[in-house]
């Protein structure tokens, strides 16, 4: 008795390792997610950074400034980006968003290091970012300090440049600074394409869609009758974390209010054309939820700029960054209210979510057409 029990015990443990087996979605959650995750936090969560844009106004020009800029791109932190010319430099490149840092020499930064002075070195920062602004400032400090040492060896004098740190767009480092766009791009891209992926395929696994679909109705009138509400809800709940953001953390709008809400405008329909042909794929609405909550909540925090800077990422992290809607929304965010940028600088992202969404709804539209000629 006891071995044909323990002989149906098996049979059972078996017939689930089979059930297992053949269900690719409970493969996925077992295998495929732990190990995409343990690679995009090992290459993703890291406190070093790299190939970070740096620029130097040097009216010094002597040696001992250039070999303080040689000795930072040696270190592999840092890219050269060019040399300025004035002060008013500073600013505009950092609007561009390829330069993070611009190291400033004095005129005589070489007279007084040789005769024992203190030569100032200004290490302008663009803090947008102030995690990676304090981050910037202390290694090159640390770069500073240890060609101090090999310079003054031989005469056994101490430090003698205290690098002064300069931020700009957010002169306090307020960490709202960061954390409020990236929140928001963040909240608007899952309500907006949760709530809408699961309205669908709830009408769906209810049957009205095909009550719906056989109507007079063309696929752009009923996709756009889904999507008009959530535009205009998801519209007012970011309305909402502008001004939540602006009251409670005092995040400022140097920019054009109405490009703003625009580039609001926009974002949300590309998240909810999303959510639309999220709902055209999935079968069920737990299966929806999970394609929502997965596929896009976890690339969003990690890989598009909102916490680690894409820039330190592995090449192939920084390809699969290219095609996250957020990445460009945080960067048009940040350049309109931190920056105070127009649309002559943004343009580039908001084409791409331009293209983005247009593609998102032509595909959701063509599936639903197919799906009404069957």
């Amino acid at each position: 008795m006891k071995r044909v029990g323990f002989k149906r015990f098996m049979s059972l443990v078996v017939k689930e390792f089979n059930h297992i087996f053949r269900d690719r979605r409970t493969m996925l959650i077992l295998f495929g997610i732990p190990i995409m995750q343990i690679l995009i936090f090992g290459y993703v969560v890291n406190s070093d950074f790299k190939n970070i844009g740096i620029s130097v106004l040097d009216r010094s020009n002597d040696t001992h400034s250039q070999r303080i800029m040689s000795k930072l791109m040696a270190s592999g932190y840092f890219h050269f980006r060019g040399n300025l010319q004035s002060d008013h430099e500073i600013e505009e490149t950092f609007r561009s968003g390829k330069v993070k840092a611009v190291l400033v020499f004095e005129s005589d930064f070489g007279a007084q290091f040789n005769s024992g002075e203190s030569p100032k070195i200004q290490i302008v920062t663009d803090a947008s970012d102030p995690n990676l602004a304090n981050t910037i400032v202390s290694y090159i400090r640390g770069i500073i300090n240890a060609y101090q040492l090999e310079a003054r060896n031989a005469t056994g004098m101490g430090l003698l440049v205290a690098p002064e740190p300069r931020m700009v767009f957010n002169e306090n480092l307020s960490s709202a600074f960061m954390f409020v766009p990236g929140t928001m791009a963040l909240i608007l891209m899952l309500i907006c394409a949760l709530l809408t992926s699961i309205s669908v395929t709830r009408e769906k696994e209810v049957g009205t869609l095909e009550v719906i679909l056989v109507s007079p109705l063309h696929p752009v009138q009923i996709i756009l009758g889904k999507v008009l509400p959530y535009i205009f809800l998801a519209f007012i709940n970011g309305l909402v974390i502008l001004l939540l953001g602006r009251i409670v953390f005092g995040l400022p709008i140097l920019g054009s209010p109405i490009l703003l809400l625009a580039e609001l405008l926009l974002y949300i329909s590309l998240a909810l054309s999303l959510g639309i042909l999220i709902s055209t794929i999935a079968k069920s609405q737990q299966s929806a939820m999970f394609v929502s909550l997965f596929a896009l909540m976890l690339p969003t925090v990690l890989l598009s700029g909102f916490i680690f800077p894409i820039e330190n990422m592995p090449v192939i992290l920084q390809w699969a960054s290219a095609i996250l809607p957020p990445r460009y929304f945080i960067i048009i965010l940040k350049d309109i209210m931190l920056k105070g940028n127009g649309l002559a600088v943004v343009w580039p992202e908001t084409l791409i979510l331009a293209g983005m969404t247009v593609l998102l709804l032509f595909i959701a539209i063509k599936k639903f057409t197919i799906r009404l000629a069957i």
